[in-house]
């Protein structure tokens, strides 16, 4: 049993990854639709907001293949994920907000901050570099995805807890595995933990301090 360990957590963070990067893509595509972006652009910002975070985790932790490579299909899917969502848009003549966005941005903000911390002690990382590394993963695909469509990063100026959400889910992680809980449970409750965090921020409007500038006189 103890040698079918890693293959089991490694089969949890394929799906961890794979569901957040269906939230953060349905996050993109209604950004886009909501910017009026044309079909392309749409599947574009659904990209960067899937794959952008991942990306960058993996050049820094220098992990080959690219998560989004080993996994091909995943570019089908969404592909296939954006057609979809684009169609079913028009067809009930929906109009996409900004809350409509924020709601799979948290759930996708809570699995890649697990998966991404995950990945990180797996690779030997210290654990406030894994946890670093999970929040750059949760929040740099929102980031390249508001970049693209104009807008200053969300997990910057909103002043309600995003960045913040995600390290703490990465320190929940790190806690389970001191605590040796089998890997499915740190993920999930993780995960669970950051998305929480901010879908509680988003429902009571919990707020940042933002910057004061002095007044003369």
């Amino acid at each position: 049993m103890a040698g079918s360990a890693p293959w089991v957590l490694s089969q949890v963070q394929v799906v961890a990854e794979a569901f957040a990067t269906v939230a953060f893509a349905l996050s993109g595509v209604i950004e886009g639709a909501r910017k009026r972006l044309d079909a392309v652009g749409i599947c574009v910002v659904g990209g960067l907001a899937a794959f952008g975070g991942g990306t960058v985790r993996d050049v820094i932790l220098d992990r080959r293949p690219l998560f989004w490579i080993e996994h091909a299909g995943w570019l089908w899917a969404l592909l296939a994920l954006c057609i979809a969502a684009m169609v079913f848009m028009r067809a009930r003549h929906l109009e996409p907000t900004e809350r409509a966005m924020q709601w799979p941005d948290a759930i996708g903000l809570g699995l890649f901050s697990a998966s991404g911390t995950q990945i990180a002690l797996d690779s030997g990382m210290p654990a406030i570099v894994a946890v670093l590394l999970g929040m750059v993963t949760a929040v740099f695909g929102g980031v390249l995805r508001d970049v693209v469509c104009n807008e200053i990063p969300r997990a910057f100026n909103d002043h309600r807890p995003y960045a913040i959400c995600s390290f703490a889910g990465g320190w929940v992680l790190v806690a389970a595995h001191s605590l040796a809980l089998p890997g499915w449970v740190s993920l999930t409750v993780a995960a669970l933990v950051a998305t929480g965090l901010r879908a509680a921020a988003l429902a009571w409007d919990w707020r940042l301090p933002a910057w004061q500038a002095s007044r003369e006189g």
